[in-house]
């Protein structure tokens, strides 16, 4: 989630970072192999990252940057490059929501219950797929779709309990 609104928020340069798996050992608390490094062979090279068949990465490399929510919200942020910072909208909690201008809009709930209220999206009307649930495939959704109607309002609802609680919409994920 706070990869998501870093990339979403129009403020400074952004940074995706990935990183790599090691064998965690816990001895009072402490991972006693904090020390380890990237994935190496037996003679202290770097092992490569490989792609595995479903897109993630192998040889102990995590790969975030490839992760579908991730990978979605960097195009989100080039979709609304340039585009000023619009209705802010919080709950005084922590459930919060913002667009860039006309061309994008996200909104998370990381409070602990549900969410389910309209906000002006500052979008034009139409139907547009959530690029964190899921993301747009020619003329289909693989996610949750957002209808926002002619005044630019939509209705969001997301759950405390979801995977990831946060909607992202941009105009290129129109339906």
């Amino acid at each position: 989630m706070a990869v998501g609104f870093m990339l979403a928020h129009p403020y400074g340069f952004t940074r995706v970072m990935s990183s790599f798996r090691w064998p965690r050992h816990f001895v009072n608390g402490r991972d006693v192999n904090d020390w380890m490094g990237p994935p190496s062979n037996s003679d202290g090279s770097i092992k490569p990252v490989t792609l595995n068949a479903d897109t993630t990465c192998g040889n102990d490399w995590v790969c975030e940057h490839r992760w579908r929510q991730i990978k979605n919200m960097v195009i989100f942020r080039n979709v609304v490059d340039g585009q000023p910072f619009s209705n802010w909208w919080d709950n005084g909690s922590n459930q919060v929501a913002f667009g860039r201008g006309n061309k994008g809009f996200i909104v998370f709930n990381n409070d602990d219950w549900n969410m389910n209220i309209y906000l002006q999206t500052g979008l034009p009307a139409g139907t547009y797929c959530d690029v964190i649930s899921g993301q747009k495939e020619g003329n289909r959704c693989s996610g949750k779709q957002v209808y926002v109607s002619g005044d630019g309002m939509a209705n969001f609802q997301i759950s405390n309990h979801a995977e990831d609680p946060f909607v992202a919409i941009h105009i290129d994920a129109k339906l």
